[in-house]
């Protein structure tokens, strides 16, 4: 039974054969690097729509008192399949169970689909979640990334009811670990279909497009940092981009920025987060080198150098394994190659964390916008499923070891321990240290708390 009507022109994007491989092996830099242009200019061009005030405020609201804390959000857009994965059913009737063995992990009594044997291994380091109520979700990252079950897909365009993102309210209420770089960073290759931002909050809160800013703030050959110590002339260059740039009010509040993007550039930081190529071929081997696990390969550089928030998504909807006859394939075809390379940049990214001491600062989760129907479908998929999803979790100083939450004999609806969207929001702010009883203001001036309906960290969790 498949609970989302796809419109025609998702219909179009699964039927879609000709597009590129999101998977294929990518060279050294990671990113492709535009053309080197003054670093302003750069900067200014490739923020996604986010100013560089606004990039500056996120970054300023971080204090630098605070523990360092970090989230890093794994996105599997399209929707993992439970069954096939975390929450394996090796007694249901054939066209239920997976079409995969079943192994143990090394917690007793926890048992994962067989491509799934790095995460085995470190399961006393990860907790899986058997019991997520994705009702309120869509096929859209709105709801799950928001946590909140007001967040939803309308299709009137009004999407999102202008609630913002975990990410975005990190960004708000924390800030960024470093006040040289951004609180929430995007690693995705499709914007809107995969990362969920601020909504109505306001667009300084808006993720900063990662992939694009890798390169912005290189500094320009024959330009130095002592040359750029010369204010007089770093203000003339600041006078002529204000002529030849502000054409759309970016550059507002540009005077009270200038010596918070002199600062950004001139301590290479921002260079150097984004630089993949100080990485060891051992480390890049560990990930893996296929787009999810260079990303996440970057967003461990990123939460290490500073930022609070990343995300990362392999590719727009790869794991949407409706049959054979679309895009990603069904359950054999697709997700049965794609789930290694899942597997191993999580646990590469888990592994690394916990050998640079930095696991119990930083929150790993997996996760996507629902889980799929128990029933394989005639094309050798699963469809949409929002009664349930399996997801994981791994370092925040958590407890771990366990599976939470169960499902019923079919894998279609929890029957202990949901975790609500909510609930997920409740846990990844304690972590963050932001007071769950905060609120940011909308338009008319309504005060909007960041924990919706009675959230509340997951019990298993604290």
């Amino acid at each position: 039974m498949e609970l989302h009507r796809k419109s025609s022109s998702h219909a179009q994007q699964h039927l879609s054969s000709v597009q590129r491989n999101s998977f294929a092996p990518v060279g050294n830099g990671l990113i492709r690097v535009g053309s080197r242009r003054w670093f302003l200019q750069t900067g200014l061009a490739g923020m996604g729509g986010l100013s560089l005030p606004g990039l500056l405020n996120t970054a300023n609201a971080g204090a630098t008192d605070k523990p360092k804390k970090s989230v890093i959000l794994f996105w599997l857009s399209g929707g993992p399949s439970q069954i096939d994965m975390w929450d394996p059913k090796p007694d249901a009737p054939q066209e239920i169970r997976s079409p995969f063995s079943t192994i143990s992990t090394v917690v007793p009594g926890i048992q994962f689909t067989e491509h799934l044997p790095l995460q085995a291994s470190i399961a006393d380091r990860i907790s899986v979640i058997r019991s997520v109520d994705c009702r309120s979700s869509n096929h859209t990252p709105i709801t799950m990334q928001a946590g909140n079950p007001l967040a939803r897909r309308t299709n009137d365009g009004k999407d999102g009811g202008g609630y913002p993102s975990m990410g975005s309210i990190a960004a708000k209420f924390r800030g960024a670990n470093d006040p040289d770089l951004p609180g929430f960073v995007g690693l995705a290759n499709s914007w809107t279909s995969d990362v969920w931002g601020a909504g109505n909050m306001g667009g300084d809160f808006e993720p900063v497009k990662g992939l694009e800013l890798t390169g912005k703030f290189n500094l320009p050959e024959g330009i130095s940092a002592p040359r750029l110590q010369d204010r007089d002339t770093l203000r003339s260059q600041f006078d002529a981009l204000r002529r030849n740039v502000d054409q759309h009010g970016t550059l507002n509040a540009f005077d009270r920025s200038t010596q918070k993007a002199y600062e950004m550039v001139v301590s290479g930081k921002v260079q150097k987060a984004f630089d993949l190529k100080q990485e060891t071929e051992e480390t890049r081997d560990l990930y893996g080198r296929e787009s999810v696990g260079e990303k996440a390969l970057l967003a461990r550089r990123l939460v290490e150098s500073g930022v609070t928030f990343v995300l990362v998504s392999g590719a727009w909807g790869y794991f949407d394994h409706h049959g054979d006859s679309v895009r990603w394939g069904g359950i054999e075809k697709g997700l049965k190659p794609l789930i290694p390379r899942v597997d191993r940049a999580f646990y590469g990214l888990v592994t690394d964390l916990e050998q640079r001491g930095l696991l119990d600062e930083t929150l790993v989760l997996m996760m996507g916008e629902f889980g799929r129907s128990p029933v394989i479908n005639k094309d050798a998929g699963r469809d949409h499923w929002t009664n349930v999803m399996s997801m994981v979790v791994a370092g925040g100083g958590l407890p771990h070891g366990q599976a939470i939450g169960s499902t019923d004999r079919r894998g279609g609806t929890f029957t202990s321990a949901v975790v609500r969207p909510q609930d997920l929001a409740a846990t990844t702010f304690r972590h963050l240290g932001i007071d769950l009883n905060s609120h940011w203001v909308d338009h008319s001036g309504r005060p909007i708390p960041i924990v919706p309906e009675g959230g509340r960290p997951i019990p298993e969790l604290i």
